[in-house]
C-alpha cells in the first residue's frame, strides 16, 4: 500500500501522518472541520453544556489528607476524572468528537478500546445522539474487561473482538484503521487516545485539556499557587496530555508520566512510524512493534502520542515506570486511606506519587490525575490478590 507523508502536525520530530492518499483526503477534511469548529462559539457552548449537564463537570480537585499524612511529605491532590459519567476522562474527548461527527453528517461511528472505558464512553454518546456504533477490542481485553463489553452492548454498540496479534489494544487500533481506510466516506473514526495520524493527537489534546484547565484554576483557588508536580499514567497518552496541557508553558511545574514496566515506551522506545504517525515505539530485533503487557489494559500499547515523545526527548516532561506489585499496592492503599478505588491505569500514577511524595517537603504540592475509577478492575484485582 503506497503511503503519503504529511508534514503537518509535528511536535519536534514526532507526529505527522503516514497514510494512503485517499485516507489523507479524509484526514485533511477532518482537520478542516476541526479548525472550523474548535473556536466556534456555538460549538463550544454546546460542548460546555454537555460537559456540565451530561458528564458532570467540573469535577473536584480533592485533597488526599489521610494519604498525605501517611506518607509524611508533599500535599497530594487528586483530579477526579473518576467521577465523570462513564467513569473516566475518556468521555471529555468523546463528547467533543461526537459533536464534530454530528456536524460532519456522520451516521456511523467506530472506535478502538483497550480497557473498555473509551468504548463505553463512545457507545454512551452514540446512544445519546442516535448514531450507529462499532467498537474494536482485542480478544484478550474482552476477556479481561468482560463487564465493559456488556456495558457497550447494553448501550447498543456492536463490539468486534480482534484475535490477531496479541489480541490487545494495538490490534484493535489496526482493525479500526482498516475499517476507516475502507469506509471513511460515510463514517467517523472516534479515536480515543492522543495517538494516530494528524490531526487526531491535536484533537484529543484539545478536548482533554479541560482537565488541566480546571485543575490549574482549582489549585490556585485552594493553595494560591501552581503545583510543584503533575503526575499522570501514560499508555497512548490522552489523560496525561490533558492533565499536562495548561502546565506545559509553566516551567516551574514538573510533568511526570508513569508507564507500566513491561510497556515502557517512553523509557525504552526508539523513533519509528506506528499506526500512521511517528513516535517512540518499542521494537523487537526485527524492527516490528514489540509485544507489551500491563495489568491495566488501557496502558498496553507499544507506542505513545507524538507530543509525549517530544516532551520526553526535549526534557520538558519526565517518564518513569512502576511494577505490577507497586500498582496493586497503590490500588489498595488509596482505597483504604481515601475511600477511592482507582482504575488500574490510574493506580500507576498513584504508585509513583507514593514514592515521590515522601522525598518532597510538606510545603510542596503534587496533583495526581485520577483518570478513572476501579469498578471495571475489582474482579481482576480480586483474582490477582487471591493467587498471590
Amino acid at each position: 500500500m503506497s503511503l503519503v507523508q504529511s508534514r503537518k502536525g509535528y511536535f519536534g520530530e514526532f507526529g505527522g501522518s503516514f497514510v494512503p492518499p485517499e485516507l489523507q483526503e479524509a484526514l485533511d477534511y477532518l482537520e478542516e472541520q476541526f479548525l472550523k469548529y474548535k473556536d466556534d462559539q456555538e460549538f463550544n457552548d454546546e460542548f460546555k453544556f454537555y460537559l456540565k449537564e451530561y458528564v458532570g463537570r467540573e469535577n473536584p480537585l480533592t485533597f488526599a489528607a489521610r494519604l498525605t499524612e501517611r506518607l509524611g511529605g508533599a500535599k497530594i491532590y487528586l483530579k477526579r476524572e473518576d467521577l465523570n459519567h462513564t467513569g473516566s476522562h475518556k468521555i471529555n474527548n468523546v463528547i467533543g468528537q461526537i459533536l464534530l461527527a454530528k456536524r460532519m453528517g456522520a451516521k456511523r461511528v467506530i472506535a478502538e478500546t483497550g480497557a473498555g472505558q473509551h468504548g463505553v464512553a463512545t457507545a454512551t454518546a452514540c446512544a445519546m445522539f442516535g448514531m450507529d456504533c462499532t467498537i474494536y477490542m482485542g480478544m484478550e481485553d474482552t476477556r479481561r474487561q468482560a463487564l465493559n463489553v456488556f456495558r457497550m452492548e447494553l448501550l447498543g454498540a456492536k463490539v468486534v473482538p480482534v484475535s490477531k496479534g496479541q489480541g490487545r489494544l494495538k490490534d484493535a487500533v489496526d482493525e479500526a484503521l482498516n475499517d476507516f481506510v475502507q469506509n471513511y466516506k460515510d463514517m467517523f473514526y472516534l479515536l480515543g487516545s492522543a495517538v494516530g495520524p494528524h490531526p487526531y493527537p491535536s484533537i484529543v489534546k484539545h478536548f482533554q485539556s479541560v482537565i488541566s484547565e480546571e485543575s490549574k484554576q482549582q489549585i490556585l483557588e485552594k493553595e494560591g499557587r501552581l503545583p510543584d508536580v503533575v503526575i499522570a499514567c501514560v499508555g497512548g497518552g490522552s489523560n496525561a496530555i490533558g492533565a499536562f496541557a495548561h502546565y506545559i508553558d509553566e516551567p516551574s511545574v514538573r510533568l511526570i508520566g508513569v508507564e507500566p514496566e513491561k510497556a515502557a515506551t517512553l523509557t525504552k522506545g526508539v523513533p519509528s512510524v506506528l499506526h500512521g504517525f511517528k513516535c517512540l515505539v518499542l521494537l523487537d530485533e526485527e524492527g516490528n512493534p514489540q509485544p507489551t503487557y500491563s495489568i491495566a489494559a488501557g496502558l498496553d500499547y507499544p507506542g505513545i502520542g507524538p507530543e509525549h515523545s517530544h516532551l520526553k526527548v526535549s526534557g520538558r516532561a519526565e517518564y518513569y515506570t512502576v511494577t505490577n506489585e507497586e500498582v496493586l499496592e497503590a490500588f489498595q492503599l488509596l482505597s483504604k486511606t481515601e475511600g477511592i478505588i482507582p482504575a488500574l491505569e490510574s493506580a500507576h500514577a498513584v504508585a509513583y506519587a507514593l514514592k515521590l511524595a515522601p522525598a518532597l517537603s510538606k510545603e510542596q504540592i503534587i496533583i495526581v490525575n485520577l483518570s478513572g475509577r476501579g469498578d471495571k478492575d475489582v474482579e481482576q484485582v480480586f483474582h490477582m490478590l487471591k493467587q498471590a
